[in-house]
């Protein structure tokens, strides 16, 4: 529980603290998160949708496995962007997931935080390369933990 108070505050001080101009967010993004952690991750499909200029919806479906357990996951954050120079962003925001492991199910509320560069403001190339971490505090079946995961995304432009 300790972990997840010091995890509030760290992102709670982000976004105080932050303010930066925000990001021209492209109005769609489609591709594939890679990554790994102990709940979620592996391999995702992902799509971002702008609402706006320097906020998102982010969606992601995975397959993923280990510890001899099968999972699909289902994701879903919103995101504040902002913009560091160019078309290098940071973003941060709330989230929830769902997951469906081989015997339970796994609800999760938490967040993401990370880092991209969008090729298309600087190259006029429709592509973003994105790197983040998704700690998320997890309830399933009568217990909880905090669960995080962290990933290399690829994703087209348009």
């Amino acid at each position: 529980m300790k972990k997840m108070k010091k995890i509030v505050i760290a992102i709670i001080t982000v976004f105080i603290i932050s303010v930066g101009a925000k990001a021209q967010v492209e109005p769609h993004a489609i591709g594939v998160r890679l990554g790994g952690g102990n709940y979620g991750s592996g391999f995702e499909i992902s799509y971002q949708h702008g609402i706006g200029d320097g906020n998102r919806l982010e969606f992601d479906l995975g397959l993923n496995s280990q510890n001899k357990a099968s999972y699909m996951s289902i994701a879903g954050i919103y995101q504040w962007v902002w913009t560091i120079e160019g078309g290098f962003n940071w973003y941060a925001g709330p989230g929830a997931q769902l997951l469906l492991v081989s015997k339970y199910t796994v609800i999760g509320i938490g967040g993401q935080i990370g880092v991209e560069y969008n090729f298309n403001p600087d190259m006029d190339v429709p592509l973003q390369i994105g790197l983040d971490a998704r700690p998320m505090f997890n309830f399933f079946n009568g217990g909880s933990d905090l669960g995080w995961g962290a990933a290399l995304s690829i994703r087209y432009t348009f």
